[in-house]
């Protein structure tokens, strides 16, 4: 099985130069906030929405270099990602991200809330400085997605009649969207025609999504390590994913465990035990595996280069994690 740092080989030395320069970016002036954020950037992490939009670049460029415009976007990204995962961290009050003190855990929520703010001030800030209006546009919108996210996860919040739509949509939100929006802000910053820029967001959405139901598996099926988080933590939170949606139209008796908040004691054994015996986590990983394909589909275009090769590698990177 291929592994994230192989896939991501293309762009080795330009994601070590990444993790110096966001050091550099989040300045000095604020050192419980600078504290706060060198403590994320050390928590290491895949780095793979910022590989990609590295890859993306060089696989578009005709000589294969990177711009500073690449390299910054590239960096914004994963400004982006990270104060997510700070404010995700806070409102799911994890106690850990990837076996390390969250934010909130190792200062407090105050500091935590803050340092997702100010990172995702800097971003802003580094966004406005590429002095390209579609790109701020997209990636505004980015942060705004995150933001509806968040609270579309929270209004379904052990909601046993939520749809699949919704929970797509909330997924696109919370994942898919700065995945997509940085894919297409990688073609705008490469002076791409129309129809590419229609196929990077494509990608990128269909990717964002594959990658999102993995993870909503593994929480069925995975273990803390694969995870970075405690498993089954959605569920008992209840946010209905893909499984427990699926399973819900087999197994009637678990709306009933949900409506009441797993409230009764062995109400979230139970509530997995009817996951697990029907076909909820088979059609789950069928809707990753329809999303995979349409994400590498929708690249194919790209010229022949070790980068482009990597990119068609990323969607099956996505589901091997479940295998």
């Amino acid at each position: 099985m291929t592994t994230v740092t192989e896939l991501l080989q293309p762009v080795e030395l330009d994601l070590e130069n990444l993790v110096a320069n966001l050091r550099s970016l989040i300045g000095a002036k604020h050192p419980i906030l600078q504290a706060a954020a060198e403590h994320l950037f050390s928590a290491g992490g895949k780095r793979i929405r910022p590989g990609i939009v590295l890859l993306l670049s060089r696989a578009l460029e005709p000589n294969g270099e990177l711009s500073a415009r690449h390299r910054r976007l590239a960096e914004i990204t994963e400004m982006i990602h990270t104060a997510s995962l700070v404010h995700d961290d806070v409102v799911d009050e994890a106690s850990t991200r990837r076996g390390v003190a969250t934010v909130h855990s190792r200062f407090n929520h105050k500091v935590a809330v803050l340092a997702g703010d100010f990172l995702f001030a800097q971003a802003s800030w580094h966004l406005a400085n590429l002095d390209n209006l579609d790109v701020v546009k997209l990636l505004s919108r980015v942060i705004m997605d995150l933001a509806d996210g968040e609270v579309k996860q929270g209004l379904y919040k052990y909601d046993s009649c939520q749809t699949l739509d919704t929970y797509l949509e909330k997924s696109y939100c919370k994942t898919a969207s700065l995945i997509a929006n940085s894919a297409r802000a990688v073609g705008v910053l490469s002076e791409q025609p129309d129809q590419n820029l229609k196929s990077l967001h494509y990608f990128g959405k269909q990717l964002g999504l594959a990658f999102q139901v993995v993870d909503d598996i593994l929480d069925f099926t995975g273990n803390d390590q694969q995870l970075g988080k405690p498993a089954f933590t959605d569920l008992a939170s209840g946010y209905l994913t893909a499984p427990a949606l699926y399973a819900l139209e087999e197994k009637p008796d678990l709306a009933r465990l949900i409506d009441r908040e797993f409230s009764v004691e062995g109400d979230l054994e139970n509530a997995l035990n009817l996951v697990h015996t029907s076909r909820a986590i088979s059609r789950t990983r069928d809707l990753a595996e329809q999303f995979a394909k349409e994400s590498r589909e929708a690249i194919k275009w790209l010229p022949d280069s070790p980068s482009r090769r990597a990119i068609l590698e990323l969607p099956d990177f996505v589901l091997s994690r479940l295998y």
